[in-house]
């Protein structure tokens, strides 16, 4: 067995908290979470915090009356000319070519109170890291680069060999996944030497997602699709607006290409209704709570089988 630590992981993790919208469905998506990740959940009186849901509910119902349409009056405008510069080199990077390939898409600046949420829970302590790393004011092309970051993530991954052609990759970022798996050619390699001619690679990559902060518009709505504790961050600095990738869908097919299937299922909630949630409700005591997280850490497992065959052809 072996191990490759690319940065080291802590043997313990600090205490996480989950910042999390009630009201907002389903009731059954917070008791999973509360039974798989909340700490002391099973002491956790269930029948009070879905009293607290209730009461949030019926809140959310208020503000569908009052603030009814307030979804298509975002303040949302065009990206300053003086950054354009720095969107043509973000265009120009693998990690926009592959993934805004598909629908129209344009850089703007997104009013940060306005924008519909489908995401209902973000990581307090990540949100408080990224407003750390921003600081107070940023100035216009700091916090475009905070937006589109071209750099490698600073999340920590190791990876260790588990047995004959398996290996287990751990990071404690729950935007950690599986990518492909791909066919390189030698030619493609650096720095491996082989007993021999190489004929071809298979490789299994594992990585990160694109880190953009973007958002898609139907009609005159605007739903955040990545980000999302970015924005919290930004907002929590007393931002109005922030630079975004943001792509324009006409129907559900279009939806399903740049959203979760959630979105996509349920397009009439979030594009159609009177008042949808909003990134604004994370700062909402009537609506926000806080719950205390188990340790997690994420772990992918790959692993792979060789068969060697001579056949009569």
């Amino acid at each position: 067995m072996s191990t490759m630590q690319l940065q080291p992981l802590p043997e313990a993790v600090a205490q996480l908290e989950e910042l999390w919208l009630l009201g907002q469905p389903t009731l059954g998506h917070l008791l999973e979470f509360v039974d798989d990740s909340v700490a002391g959940s099973d002491i956790l009186d269930r029948r009070a915090l879905v009293a607290e849901w209730r009461a949030a509910n019926e809140y959310c119902q208020q503000l569908e009356r009052s603030e009814a349409g307030i979804a298509l009056d975002g303040r949302h405008r065009a990206l300053d000319p003086g950054l354009a510069d720095l969107a043509a080199e973000v265009q120009a990077h693998p990690r926009f070519t592959e993934a805004y390939d598909t629908l129209p898409t344009e850089f703007g600046m997104v009013e940060l109170d306005r924008l519909i949420v489908d995401q209902v829970h973000v990581t307090r302590n990540h949100v408080e890291a990224v407003a750390a790393r921003i600081g107070p004011d940023p100035e216009p092309r700091t916090l475009f680069r905070h937006c589109f970051p071209l750099g490698e993530p600073e999340a920590r991954v190791e990876i260790r060999e588990v047995g004959a052609h398996r290996y287990v990759f751990r990071c404690p970022s729950t935007d950690f996944r599986f990518h492909e798996a791909v066919l390189l050619k030698p030619g493609q390699l650096q720095g491996y030497q082989s007993f021999g001619a190489i004929a071809g690679v298979v490789g299994l990559v594992v990585g990160f997602g694109c880190n953009f902060l973007s958002a898609v518009r139907v009609g005159r709505r605007h739903l955040l699709v990545n980000g999302y504790h970015r924005a919290v961050a930004l907002r929590s600095l007393g931002l109005t607006h922030a630079p975004c990738i943001v792509q324009t869908a006409t129907c559900v097919d279009e939806l399903a290409l740049c959203t979760k299937s959630r979105v996509s299922e349920r397009a009439e909630f979030y594009f159609e209704s009177a008042r949808p949630p909003l990134l604004k409700d994370f700062f909402d005591p009537k609506l926000r709570k806080l719950f205390p997280l188990r340790p997690r850490m994420r772990h992918i497992e790959v692993s792979f089988e060789v068969k060697d065959y001579l056949l009569s052809e």
